[in-house]
């Protein structure tokens, strides 16, 4: 059996944010068991699992991200939304847009200091849309 689920986020500021709760909010049940998929509609965004404990870890992706795919870069041509367009278009492509989780005893099987991030990569806080789709 599948079930989806389409929802939107609220908006977020650029840097690395823990949505687990606010995507399991969107979701009515889960099945005993099963794989829950979380896909994300957008290029300058990204779905990634991480730890969800100390937020440091949130600022050093930001710092990481941004030292190996820094704004401004002279060779870019795409940049009609601004410096950080083709840069967020990068940033996504190396976070990925879908993250696989099993489900377990009806609950998600996230380790004990893991979290769904939501890498927002634009500057001007966005809207997100998400689909969820639940196999069981």
């Amino acid at each position: 059996m599948i079930q989806q689920y389409d929802f939107t986020l609220r908006a977020y500021s650029r840097g690395y944010h823990i949505i687990t709760h606010e995507v399991m909010s969107h979701i009515s049940e889960l099945p005993d068991r099963g794989i829950f998929h979380l896909f994300i509609q957008h290029t300058s965004a990204g779905l990634t699992i991480n730890e969800n404990a100390d937020p440091t870890v949130l600022q050093d992706y930001e710092s990481f991200f941004n030292h190996i795919v820094p704004e401004n870069m002279t060779f870019v041509k795409h940049d009609i939304e601004g410096p950080d367009d083709m840069p967020a278009h990068i940033k996504s492509s190396l976070v990925g847009s879908s993250v696989s989780i099993p489900i377990r005893r009806g609950k998600l099987a996230l380790g004990t200091w893991q979290g769904i991030y939501l890498c927002e990569f634009r500057d001007r806080p966005h809207r997100r849309s998400l689909i969820a789709t639940i196999y069981s």
